[in-house]
């Protein structure tokens, strides 16, 4: 079996290429708007190669928590539109990340397909800090830069994270950390980090809240409350011509799709949630399971010292996206050699991918083995609806900045506020309990 020094030396080395395999995929498999993703995707695809010639360790080894694998590229033959001719790509703890993977259920050829067989999607969303966000092409996994002093924390955690995963067998609340790299491009370092993405990948989400039990402070601006403005929205098919109805519903068509598309779900938070009358109607079974990973979630959070964490809950609406799917399949307009595939094209020498042969689901239906964290409303709810529920942004240690910025609240708010910044252990009960009294 080969030892840690020489799994090391074989994933960390720093190497200039140009191999024949690069040019190949120079084009046809690695292209994004962005430079900077079309890096990633050539960067997992190359991780994942180069992971599948090593042997699973029978454990892993203190030293496979510090190492990483680093390559250098100089290749002028690159496209540069596409693929920057100069870059640097490192993956932190790659062993770790790969038994983290699979503990998750998840294979590393299907975790590269999703990466990089299309160009991960662009989102809206802003994290702390100014964080953005990306969706694998198929929507399974998120791509979330961070800073360095993430890359530290989850340095820090890493090991206890491991451990946790393996006893509680990979059911748990916590957000599913995949991957951890460092991009170079122009002598920028960017850092990103993959999860799985809490929502379904096929089931819309149509409100989000971002929970920490906390009423200070905590709800949404009243821009991003602010709907569609009446003039946006397109004409009804009235009565006239066929050529006339048939322009209005490509209009609304186009119209539908663009307001998919375009600006993101407002996050909603406490207050808003409270406001709402909004409840989690599940059953009894699933209640009790979902608060006893709850629980042990955070406790380990607590015992970590991480605080400032959120529950990310989205709401699907079972009969609306019956009723949206038919009011689209109606206003579709029906053309030749329309595709009924998946929508997105593949070229010739992309990998193959098996995402696709998946059985069809019924409306409000999912695969519990892809969206871990869905559970179906219970049968006597008013509406039938799915939650997905996740614990997000656990990387926030309890510091000598966030013990000051608790006392400034503090002086601010009245010792009895309940602020976000209180130290972990008052952190972890009152998230818990709150989270409580939402699940009816």
């Amino acid at each position: 079996m080969a030892t840690a020094s020489s799994i090391a030396a074989s994933i960390a080395s720093k190497t200039k290429t140009k191999k024949k395999h690069f040019v190949a995929q120079k084009v046809k498999l690695f292209r994004a708007s962005d430079p900077l993703l079309s890096v990633l995707m050539w960067g997992v695809n190359h991780s994942i190669n180069e992971l599948s010639h090593i042997q699973i360790p029978i454990m892993l080894m203190p030293d496979d928590f510090k190492a990483y694998s680093k390559i250098k590229v100089d290749n002028h033959l690159f496209n540069k539109e596409n693929m920057p001719s100069h870059f640097k790509f490192k993956e932190y703890c790659p062993l770790v990340f790969r038994n983290l993977r699979e503990r998750f259920g998840i294979d590393d050829q299907e975790f590269s397909n999703s990466l990089t067989r299309s160009a991960p999607l662009n989102s809206e969303a802003q994290g702390r800090s100014g964080a953005r966000f990306h969706t694998s092409y198929d929507k399974r996994y998120v791509i979330k830069t961070i800073s360095s002093e993430d890359v530290a924390e989850m340095h820090n955690i890493l090991k206890k994270y491991h451990q946790f995963i393996v006893e509680c067998h990979g059911n748990t609340l916590l957000p599913q950390f995949l991957g951890m790299y460092r991009l170079t491009v122009d002598g920028d370092a960017t850092y990103m980090i993959v999860t799985r993405n809490v929502f379904s990948h096929r089931l819309s989400v149509y409100k989000k809240y971002d929970l920490k039990g906390s009423t200070v402070a905590r709800e949404a601006s009243d821009k991003e409350k602010q709907p569609p403005q009446p003039e946006d929205v397109p004409p009804r098919a009235k009565s006239g011509n066929v050529q006339q109805r048939l322009q209005t519903l490509r209009i609304a068509t186009r119209f539908y799709c663009a307001m998919k598309h375009a600006k993101e779900l407002p996050t909603y938070k406490d207050n808003d949630f409270i406001n709402d009358g909004q409840k989690i109607h599940i059953d009894g079974e699933n209640k009790k399971m979902f608060l006893e990973k709850l629980r042990k979630d955070v406790e380990f959070l607590a015992q970590l010292k991480l605080m400032d964490y959120s529950l990310l809950v989205g709401i699907h609406d079972v009969e609306r996206a019956e009723q949206e799917e038919v009011e689209s399949e109606d206003n579709e307009p029906e053309e030749e050699g329309e595709s009924d595939g998946g929508g997105i094209g593949t070229p010739p020498d992309s990998p193959s991918n098996t995402l696709d042969s998946t059985k069809p689901l019924s409306p409000g239906e999912f695969d519990p083995t892809i969206d871990v964290y869905a559970i179906k409303s219970h049968d006597g709810a008013s509406r039938k609806e799915v939650y997905f529920m996740a614990i997000i942004d656990i990387l926030q240690h309890y510091d000598a900045k966030k013990k000051a910025a608790h006392a400034a609240k503090t002086v601010k708010h009245g010792a009895g506020a309940e602020i976000s910044t209180v130290n972990p252990e008052q952190y972890s009960k009152r998230f818990y309990d709150f989270i409580t009294t939402i699940l009816s």
